[in-house]
């Protein structure tokens, strides 16, 4: 059953189940389950061990993410239970003036960390969740905010593990510059920036709708907790040493500096290579894992000495780091494991994409639409972005050819914006779930309630790109998504109350 209509079922089961039932980790399971039994064409003890063979396999390929993980937990439980936390939030609520500034600051944090999207993810969230508590913001928006600023940031930085990745997807031989042709999607790349300008008229105008509009009126009545971090989150606050703002910001500097320091050093630069050959070449996984080592060392040369926090309840935050990451770690594993059954290896659902694709090839004006919708439903159904570009990436090349460069451009930026969308809407994608734990929101929650807005921006989105196509002007489909996205937020503005805004 390998690349056949039948390898889209297991992804789309698991979604379905997790937005039913809201219970992500069986969900995911039962998905991953139903793709081995597929693949072994339904020999239950080979699909165990095939599922269990495929989870060795990629957890073992991302072991630096999970080192990451519990090293970036264990800094976040240290710097509470310091004390630093909590003077942060109290120094921060006198000074901004609610939970508009609150959410602004947020984004434009969300904005300027820009290198990685799982150092923007769990960065973003455990420097401003202290803030956004304080105003009793729902963590649902606060997740949502940190997605609408982790990839769809990342994917137009041209200083980014992201860009890396686009490059790297080039077919050899083509001739391609990988970095020249990324540059020039940027500004074409439609679902990103029609993402951040909606993101800021929401948390300007404060006009929330759907799901997002119920959870952000259930928490100004009565502030919300997911269930998996309450207890947690009493731990980390059960002791404060006599920390500072500057124990929380000296940290965070030195985990941003190191992680960048990181990059360059695994992307070559000093073995010759230029800053910008250092980014596109980098190991982002191996310099995550570094730079927060050095910052792990770094925290505790700075507590310990000065006894901001005891050597024994140093000691403790190991553990609690830890559990405050299982949820994320454990989501992550089933994800990755997921994302492995589909691949080509096994059913080859993105074989079974691109044939799709290579068929309707004859369609030339449509050509950007079509790949927008296909990378869309390709990242959402397995999770990944840079999947997807690596499937897509060396279709459209071989589909459009490098001769016809103006509609290779467009449809690269049709690729790299729908593979953002779909993963922004996937509840198995690592970036939604990294926003959930960054924000420390229950997962179903921040997939439920972002939906409606994604599927909006992917609307506007997909209409700019069949404009693309027919005017092979990529600025004239950013002016109509641009239109389409203002006439919605008119709407919106119109049509929807202000759910808890608190400024003027």
């Amino acid at each position: 059953m390998a690349e056949t209509a039948w390898a889209v079922f297991p992804p789309v089961l698991t979604i379905v189940l997790a937005l039913v039932t809201k219970e992500v980790y069986m969900s995911l399971l039962i998905g991953i389950f139903s793709g081995a039994l597929f693949y072994t064409e339904g020999n239950i003890l080979a699909a165990i061990l095939t599922m269990f063979a495929v989870m060795e396999e990629k957890v073992g390929k991302n072991v630096n993410i999970l080192v990451f993980l519990v090293i970036l937990g264990i800094l976040v439980a240290a710097i509470a239970r310091s004390g630093a936390t909590a003077a942060y939030g109290e120094w921060a609520s006198r000074r901004i003036n609610g939970k508009r500034s609150a959410l602004l600051l947020t984004a434009l944090l969300g904005i300027v960390i820009f290198i990685d999207d799982y150092f923007n993810c769990l960065t973003v969230g455990t420097v401003m969740r202290p803030i956004t508590d304080k105003f009793k913001v729902a963590r649902a928006k606060v997740a949502y905010i940190i997605d609408a600023t982790a990839a769809p940031v990342c994917i137009m930085a041209p200083v980014s593990s992201w860009a890396a990745a686009v490059g790297s997807s080039l077919p050899e031989g083509s001739g391609l510059d990988g970095f020249g042709l990324f540059l020039q999607t940027i500004p074409i790349n439609l679902y990103a920036i029609l993402t951040m300008c909606f993101m800021l008229f929401l948390v300007w105008t404060g006009r929330d709708f759907a799901a997002m509009g119920q959870a952000v009126r259930k928490n100004s009545e009565n502030f919300i907790v997911a269930e998996e971090y309450a207890d947690t989150e009493s731990e980390y606050t059960a002791q404060h040493g006599k920390g500072t703002i500057l124990d929380l910001l000296l940290p965070i500097f030195v985990l941003i500096v190191a992680c960048i320091f990181g990059m360059l050093y695994t992307g070559g630069l000093y073995e010759g290579k230029s800053v910008t050959e250092a980014f596109a070449d980098c190991d982002s996984s191996k310099s995550l894992v570094l730079g927060s080592f050095i910052a792990f060392v770094f925290l505790a040369l700075l507590y310990l000495p000065r006894k901001i926090v005891s050597f024994p309840a140093f000691c403790e935050c190991f553990g609690l780091g830890f559990k405050a990451m299982v949820p994320a770690i454990f989501i992550l594993c089933l994800a990755w494991t997921m994302s492995g059954i589909v691949s080509d290896k096994y059913l080859n659902l993105g074989g079974y994409v691109g044939h799709l694709v290579n068929a309707n090839a004859s369609l030339g004006l449509f050509l950007p639409g079509i790949f927008f919708l296909v990378a869309s439903f390709l990242a959402f159904a397995t999770g990944t972005s840079w999947g997807t570009f690596g499937i897509l990436i060396p279709i459209a090349v071989a589909v459009i050819g490098v001769e016809n460069y103006q509609g290779l451009v467009l449809s690269v930026a049709a690729v790299l914006s729908g593979a953002v969308a779909g993963d922004h809407a996937s509840p198995i994608s690592d970036t939604t779930i990294l926003a959930s734990a960054g924000a420390q929101c229950h997962h179903i929650d921040h997939v439920s309630t972002q939906l409606p807005y994604v599927l909006l921006i992917i609307t506007c989105s997909f209409v700019g790109y069949l404009v693309d196509g027919f005017t092979q002007n990529g600025y004239a489909g950013l002016a109509v998504g641009f239109l389409l996205l203002g006439g919605a937020c008119a709407f919106i503005h119109a049509k929807v109350p202000p759910v808890d805004v608190d400024e003027t």
